[in-house]
């Protein structure tokens, strides 16, 4: 399944048929469809049918077993956490743990790696290629991307990789370069508020506010417009508001069991844009806060504004290893509460 905006993309990596590298890196702002056009992609490299534009027919057996998960050239791998967002995905727990007890992992693993390497080593069963799709690459752990570096070096023959990435500056620079990059096209304001007012059923207004707020990702912004997303994240923007009165306490109480990423990344879009109306007086993701943006600009300076978004920064990189979220998110609110009152630490 493609999106309208993804027309352009789809020929892009078409025209890769002719000399197709054996790792392809698709690198995009989350909640584009992105991996939407890898399986899609991955679909047409096996399908033995395809229609006019490289489109899968969706009708041959290969297509069958791939829409069944059951495509014997075909594996998906991905965190076990993210495993019922990838249809087919190999995300196991580990074999000596009981999965309804443990956590599931936000990383994937060596032994998920481990089990592609093995299968990139057979021979194809329909004398075609063999097509591994790879999300997030982010969350490859240390001993996962080096095994995986090992395959990318020596790839056998025949087998294409599909790594999708949405933050490519945590992957290796080894696994970078040996990966043709193709940076996705993010659709424009008119087409993805289009297509949220068809697809979502949100009016005009409501469609620009959570796109502003997703950044330009239409389907990040479906998401944001969701009851359940917005009754917390419309909370924490009141809180944010008030700048130096925030309670952070109750900030951390309200949101500890919540979604922590959430958190921090309505947290960092609030504060770039206080600080791009500070330095532009225009904002990026809150244009309906305007006012209080620039209530919350007046009331500190540019360096404090800097070192806290370089703390969030850093905050994004361990996300999903939080050893405390409660007592983080005190932290980080306490901060923010200082932004506003006592002088900029040196």
């Amino acid at each position: 399944m493609l999106y309208p905006w993804q027309s352009q993309d789809w020929t892009r990596l078409n025209d890769l048929r002719a000399q197709m590298p054996h790792a392809l890196l698709l690198q995009a702002v989350p909640g584009i469809g992105e991996v939407a056009l890898a399986r899609t992609f991955a679909q047409a490299l096996l399908c033995e049918s395809p229609r006019e534009g490289h489109f899968p027919c969706g009708t041959c057996g290969a297509c069958q077993w791939f829409v069944s998960g059951n495509h014997p050239d075909f594996r998906a791998i991905c965190p076990e956490a993210l495993a019922e967002t990838l249809p087919g995905a190999q995300a196991r727990a580990d074999a000596d743990g009981d999965k309804k007890t443990k956590t599931p992992s936000k990383e994937i693993k060596i032994e998920q790696v481990r089990e592609v390497i093995d299968f990139a080593s057979l021979g194809s069963h329909r004398q075609g290629r063999r097509v591994v799709l790879l999300y997030p690459a982010e969350s490859l752990n240390v001993h996962a991307a080096n095994a995986l570096l090992k395959t990318l070096e020596e790839p056998p023959e025949g087998v294409v990789f599909l790594l999708v990435t949405t933050q490519p500056d945590r992957l290796l620079p080894t696994i970078l370069s040996r990966c043709r990059r193709l940076v996705l096209t993010r659709p424009n304001d008119a087409q993805a508020t289009q297509w949220l007012m068809g697809e979502a059923g949100l009016d005009a207004p409501t469609a620009a506010a959570v796109l502003a707020e997703a950044g330009g990702a239409p389907l990040a912004a479906r998401a944001l417009a969701e009851p359940e997303e917005r009754g917390w994240r419309d909370w924490l923007l009141g809180q944010l508001a008030q700048g130096g009165a925030i309670d952070a306490f109750a900030c951390a109480e309200q949101l500890h069991k919540g979604s922590l990423p959430g958190v921090l990344e309505t947290l960092q879009r609030w504060c770039f844009d206080v600080l791009a109306e500070r330095m532009a007086g225009a904002v990026r993701f809150f244009p309906g806060q305007s006012q209080a943006l620039r209530h919350c600009g007046d009331a500190t300076d540019d360096v404090r504004l800097l070192g806290f978004l370089r703390e969030l920064a850093q905050q994004r990189q361990v996300q999903n290893h939080p050893l405390n979220t409660r007592v983080l998110l005190e932290a980080l609110f306490l901060q923010y509460k200082q932004l506003f009152g006592g002088p900029a630490s040196l």
